[in-house]
């Protein structure tokens, strides 16, 4: 049987404390969440749960990223974040038996081990000291939801909400001479979405960051050549 290791891999950036959160449970309990773990693919665009809907999974991500939003009846989209290898997506529905409260769906192909809510839950009760792991995986769900809202409420301008949305991509990718660099895996409207703004804000401001060398495409990648500059549009 497959170690708790072997199913999640490596992981980057801060899905890091995740996979560390895991490394830190005993052996029995990592041998039993490793038993629950069977690994499906997953097409790119595929909704895994919609807001409202009965919430009788979660998903632990093993490879690739699921976006997470909230909708409005009028068809107006926030995304609050972007979840990578080593999380769990539909958490905190888990304990509270409520439906999800947020929509999942795959940026792109992904590779994800669902786990059925009563077999997890019967799983915390043969290992209750997998608690802890929850609790500190939920607070730096809730610190990440907080921090979305600083930027969406607090930060005066466009140009501050992306940098500041860049930035904290960037804690993702990895570092080389030409600066941070990380996949950009989402259109211009998506950002948008993220940040409370118009697709087309977001073209205009990427053209004036690439115009100012704040960033740089290559493909489907971004680099950020001078972080320091970009963090004092972050900062204004």
């Amino acid at each position: 049987m497959a170690t708790i290791n072997q199913v999640l891999g490596g992981c980057n950036g801060q899905a890091k404390r995740m996979c560390a959160s895991f490394d830190k449970l005993s052996r029995e309990a990592a041998d039993d969440l490793a038993s629950l773990m069977h690994p499906s693919s997953y097409p790119a665009k595929m909704v895994l749960f919609s807001e409202n809907e009965p919430s009788n999974y979660i998903y632990v991500v093993l490879e690739g990223e699921v976006k997470l939003s909230m909708n409005s009846s009028e068809g107006k989209r926030l995304i609050l974040r972007i979840a990578r290898k080593g999380e769990i997506v539909g958490l905190s529905s888990l304990f509270t038996g409520n439906p999800y409260e947020l929509t999942a769906e795959t940026l792109y192909p992904c590779v994800l081990a669902c786990i059925e809510r009563r077999e997890y839950l019967n799983y915390l009760m043969r290992h209750p000291e997998v608690y802890q792991t929850l609790i500190e995986e939920l607070g730096r769900q809730l610190t990440q939801a907080c921090e979305q809202l600083r930027t969406l409420a607090l930060s005066a301008s466009a140009p501050e909400k992306l940098a500041r949305l860049l930035l904290d991509w960037s804690k993702n990718g990895q570092t080389n001479e030409s600066g941070d660099r990380f996949r950009f895996s989402l259109t211009h409207e998506e950002v948008g979405e993220f940040i409370g703004t118009s697709r087309e804000t977001v073209t205009r401001t990427l053209k004036v960051f690439k115009n100012l060398r704040l960033v740089t495409f290559h493909g489907s990648t971004l680099s950020i050549p001078n972080r320091t500059a970009l963090e004092s549009y972050a900062a204004c």
